[in-house]
């Protein structure tokens, strides 16, 4: 250890002469912990930089609520997991970013200042140092010059003695005092001898500590210095390359995830799951049957028993002076009266005048429904759609239900505390917040039993798949005859005048000849007659009626039912002479009096023949 020591010591003496040098080497040094700080700053800013464009990235595809349905696909939900990992990606390198702020930068600025005090600190005592042993320099040449002129001083003392000792003419006087002058400058020679003598071996002891003790000292503080900083440089870069290799375990998990996200998609199910999100619970429609145009030619022995029959049926319309016509794009014939055809022409008249009104209605609900009406019963819906909005609606309310329930409970318990023990509060202070939540409870549940009497009807009205749809009525069946073509992009429509779907079969599905209700009122005449009453009705639920040809109806109002529905979920009624309108089937409860269906359709048919 000791000749390690005096090696060392050594090699520092060789560089004694090299204290600026030294000097300025360390500044370098210290400028380059600088360099390389700055480097680690801006790599955690690049850090912190790409972790924030990562998390805005993976935010700014996050499912919005409109998008939440998106969830019950596997690829959805793959790739949402996908972004969270992504988001935990991030995070891992912000982790990088703090961790060099804290183990790399902070330490380092810490140590750059610790390090520029111990090197002030060195060079101020190596300056010190070196300014005494020059200052012990000029002391010992100015002791040098004082004896050099000393002794000049005495030798011409000591010349000029000798030459007035000579000189026969000077007085003994003279002489006398020459050798004084003489003699004293010979003494101020000898003791500036002696202070230079002096002085120059102290200087020389000085300047021998100075070399070898003092600045060999000094340099090994300043070695020792930067090799500390050599080493903390080292650790450093030690500490940049761990940092990253910290989060790498982490990475790897985030990356495994992904994989795993991207293993769970299951094509299979989520083919299944656009099956029974968009099923509508229709049944498709049946066989078109075959249409024989030539029964205007030659009727068949139905045909005739039906049309004389018409007298007997006629005689129960009102009077002629009170018939008019109900359909709104059957023109009035004001010419003589064409020859009657048969009944079957007037039933393809019917169908497409019938036609005619659905692609009209269609095009008026279709466009109301754009506009943005989304009735609170979801009939805007396919009944299978339908029925999972009420379910889940259902569903809602059950838990705020239960909610208020739990809420009810514990004010409960807490009043009977209160009661037994009166010094810990008031059990009064608990009644009106109890009234409130049994009011808040009586109103959920009626808000259920209403959802839960639309649900029944859905599912009351959904169609078994069994049971396919005729698009033959029975009274077709016992003629022996088919009911004409009508326009099946415009037939097909079932919707109501809100511009929504019903769950039920349209009226040409379930009976061809039964006739549709005129839909606007701009397609009446002015002097349409006033239809009779099939029955009443009394509305369970109040209906606003903002739509044209709808009427507001209030909660236990009772009405006349001029129509029934026609499986649109709508149903014509009137209040008075002056007011009526359509309301949604499910906010009634319908009255129909004993056959009022069955009279009232040969009644529409045959006025329609008079047409």
């Amino acid at each position: 250890m000791e000749v390690i020591k005096v090696e060392t010591l050594l090699k520092v003496q060789q560089l004694r002469d090299q204290f600026d040098n030294l000097e300025k080497h360390t500044q370098w040094g210290i400028d380059f912990i600088e360099k390389y700080n700055k480097f680690v700053k801006e790599r955690s800013e690049i850090e912190l930089n790409y972790a924030r464009q990562i998390r805005n990235l993976s935010k700014k595809y996050q499912p919005k609520k409109k998008e939440e349905d998106e969830n019950k696909y596997t690829w959805c939900r793959a790739f949402y997991f996908t972004l969270n990992e992504l988001n935990d990606y991030a995070g891992q390198h912000e982790l990088v970013a703090e961790n060099m702020t804290s183990q790399i930068i902070a330490e380092l600025t810490r140590y750059t200042q610790e390090l520029k005090t111990e090197r002030k600190t060195h060079f101020h005592d190596g300056r010190k140092a070196q300014q005494q042993v020059e200052a012990s320099w000029k002391q010992l040449e100015l002791c040098k010059r004082k004896f050099e002129r000393d002794c000049k001083e005495a030798d011409r003392a000591q010349q000029y003695f000798e030459k007035m000792d000579a000189d026969l003419n000077v007085t003994k006087a003279d002489v006398e005092k020459a050798r004084q002058q003489a003699q004293m400058r010979h003494q101020m020679a000898s003791d500036s001898k002696s202070e230079y003598s002096a002085y120059l071996q102290k200087f020389n002891q000085e300047q021998n500590e100075h070399y070898y003790t003092i600045i060999p000292n000094i340099f090994q503080k300043i070695q020792e210095m930067e090799e500390k900083r050599i080493d903390r440089m080292g650790d450093s870069l030690k500490t940049f390359a761990e940092v990253d290799r910290q989060i790498l375990p982490i990475i790897g998990k985030c990356l495994d995830g992904m994989t795993q996200a991207a293993d769970s998609i299951e094509s299979k199910t989520d083919s299944s799951q656009v099956i029974e999100s968009y099923k509508s619970g229709f049944e498709p429609p049946g066989d078109v049957d075959f249409e024989d145009y030539g029964q205007a030619m030659k009727r068949t022995v139905s045909e005739t028993s039906l049309t004389s029959s018409r007298p007997d049926i006629k005689s129960d319309r009102p009077s002629k002076g009170k018939s008019k016509t109900l359909w709104p794009f059957i023109k009035k014939n004001k010419t003589p009266k064409q020859s009657k055809e048969p009944l079957s022409h007037r039933f393809n008249d019917l169908m497409a005048s019938k036609s005619k009104m659905h692609c009209l209605r269609s095009l008026r609900r279709g466009l109301s429904l754009k506009l943005g009406s989304n009735p609170e019963d979801f009939s805007n819906l396919p009944p299978e759609q339908r029925r999972k909005k009420l379910q889940a609606k259902i569903d809602d309310i059950n838990k705020d239900i239960q909610k208020e329930m739990d809420q009810r409970d514990a004010l409960t318990k807490m009043k009977e505390v209160y009661v037994k023990n009166p010094q810990m509060g008031d059990p009064t202070s608990v009644d009106p917040r109890l009234a409130e939540i049994g009011q808040n409870i009586d109103k959920l549940q009626v808000e259920a039993q209403k959802f839960e009497g639309w649900l029944a009807e859905v599912e009351g009205r959904m169609p078994v798949k069994s049971d396919l749809p005729r698009r033959t009525s029975a009274l077709y069946e016992t003629q022996n005859s088919t009911p004409p073509t009508t326009n099946n992009n415009c037939t097909q429509d079932r919707e109501s005048p809100e511009g929504s779907y019903t769950d039920e079969q349209s009226s040409e599905v379930q009976n061809k000849v039964q006739t549709e209700p005129p839909e606007f009122d701009e397609f009446d005449d002015a002097d349409e007659e006033i239809l009779p009453t099939i029955g009443t009705c009394k509305a369970i639920y109040p209906f606003e009626g903002h739509n044209e040809g709808t009427l507001a109806v209030t909660e236990g109002e009772l009405l006349y039912v001029i129509e029934e529905d026609k499986g649109d979920g709508w149903t014509r009624v009137r209040r008075n002479e002056e007011e009526e309108g359509y309301v949604p089937t499910s906010y009634v409860e319908v009255f129909l009096d004993s056959n009022a269906k069955e009279l009232f359709y040969w009644r529409r048919v045959y006025l329609t023949e008079d047409s």
